[in-house]
């Protein structure tokens, strides 16, 4: 693992410290550690969401395409484990 250090204003860093005693954390690395991967999270789901806005539209969901979604789910519970 490598190593970043980083200044922050004493504002930021009481902040950090606080987060990471009512959080649970056991170090200020593992809470912006937690922090990135948050971040990664959310803009690979914003990359998911413009992709899907930039594609023509389909069917529309409305309740008939929910029951069909519920419909599926119960013939695969009752089909079973895939192997």
């Amino acid at each position: 693992m490598s190593t970043m250090n980083i200044s922050l204003p004493e504002t930021l860093k009481t902040f950090v410290d606080e987060q990471v005693s009512q959080r649970g954390y056991a170090t200020s690395s593992e809470y912006v550690r937690e922090l990135i991967r948050k971040d990664q999270d959310r803009l690979q789901l914003r990359g998911l969401l413009l992709a899907g806005a930039s594609t023509a539209p389909t069917a529309p969901a409305d309740a008939a395409y929910f029951e069909g979604l519920r419909n599926r789910v119960r013939e695969s519970a009752k089909a079973g484990p895939q192997k």
